[in-house]
């Protein structure tokens, strides 16, 4: 009979600890979507003569993201509100982690300057917009352009041929038969390349040649406002209705009526708002800052935060106006 003695004991102990302390900080093969409290977006805008409101505030709402851990893979319960994604679920198709966050960056930036165009254009000021090039959006998996094309390439020319909007990019491709390598001239943040890329064919039309990606417009836009948003590390498009609600509120209309408001979806210039990405989490923080209300894109993101509110009055939104429309009908603040 083995003897279990203090020292025995107590190397059990020490091994065990060291195994639980590798699993909580060893990172595993899966993101790991966690909630953070909503932030006020005022102290991020600059607006010159900008009128602050005396009372109520817009807050935007964001989502820790990381590599979980091995103990959070095996529990994922272990924080309210967490959802665990693999890789392949978070990274665009051949995007690694630094160029994802790049892109998420590029995306606030870009949010930020079409809010202040929203914004200014809801105040009745000339704004202009022009479209000079195709935006890549998204980049299919499996397709040619994976690893030679990323979300947010402004594609300027193809084979030397400018292209000036995302409906010129069509035209040129069709110069081309499956199989041929296409040459596209795009600009990457301040970099200017040249990708060359073998295509395949369309498998709903079987004579048009594809490289696998998803196009919008790449727009330039002039305020005569000049608008600052400093988001700081915060990346992605999503805090796009919060930003432009801020500016309007600051240009010296009463956007907030007095309330507190949590707002998330990404804004197109033309004050579309789109779905975003971890609503269950973003409700979470929102409810956790004691807003009056939370605006979220009309849909799917509506009826899951609605499943998380616990008692946040969630405004589903399609546009900025009905965003409005929605706080200037809203019980008189308390």
């Amino acid at each position: 009979m083995r003897v279990v003695t203090p020292g025995r004991l107590l190397t059990l102990g020490l091994v065990l600890a060291v195994v639980v302390f590798g699993l909580y900080v060893i990172p595993s093969n899966e993101y790991i979507f966690l909630p953070d409290p909503a932030h006020p977006v005022l102290p991020l805008v600059t607006v010159p003569h900008a009128k602050v409101p005396k009372k109520g505030g817009v807050y935007f709402v964001d989502v820790v993201v990381r590599k979980a851990t091995i103990l959070e893979k095996l529990f994922g319960g272990l924080h309210e509100g967490a959802t665990l994604y693999p890789v392949n679920d978070v990274n665009p198709p051949g995007v690694n982690d630094a160029q994802l966050e790049r892109i998420d960056l590029q995306d606030m930036k870009t949010s930020q300057t079409v809010a202040a165009a929203v914004a200014e254009q809801a105040d009745g000021l000339p704004v202009k917009i022009r479209e000079v090039g195709a935006e890549v959006a998204f980049v299919d998996p499996g397709e040619p352009a994976v690893g030679k094309l990323e979300p947010d390439d402004v594609i300027t020319a193809i084979d030397g041929k400018h292209v000036s909007s995302a409906a010129a990019v069509r035209p040129l491709m069709l110069e081309h038969k499956p199989g041929d390598t296409v040459a596209f001239t795009i600009h990457r943040g301040t970099q200017t390349l040249v990708e060359h890329i073998t295509t395949v064919a369309n498998p709903a039309a079987k004579n048009d040649p594809i490289v696998g990606v998803e196009l919008e417009p790449a727009l330039d836009i002039h305020v005569p406002i000049p608008v600052k948003i400093d988001a700081g590390g915060v990346g992605g498009p999503s805090a796009g209705l919060a930003f432009a609600l801020e500016v309007l509120q600051l240009l010296g209309k009463n956007v907030l009526h007095g309330h507190k408001v949590a707002a998330t979806g990404e804004l197109d210039a033309d004050g579309t708002v789109e779905p975003i990405g971890g609503i269950k989490q973003k409700t979470i923080g929102a409810r956790r800052t004691g807003v009056d209300v939370f605006l979220v894109p009309a849909g799917e993101n509506a009826r899951d935060a609605r499943k998380v509110a616990d008692g946040l009055r969630i405004v589903p939104v399609k546009s900025f106006q009905q965003a409005l429309h929605a706080l200037a009908t809203l019980p008189p603040a308390a």
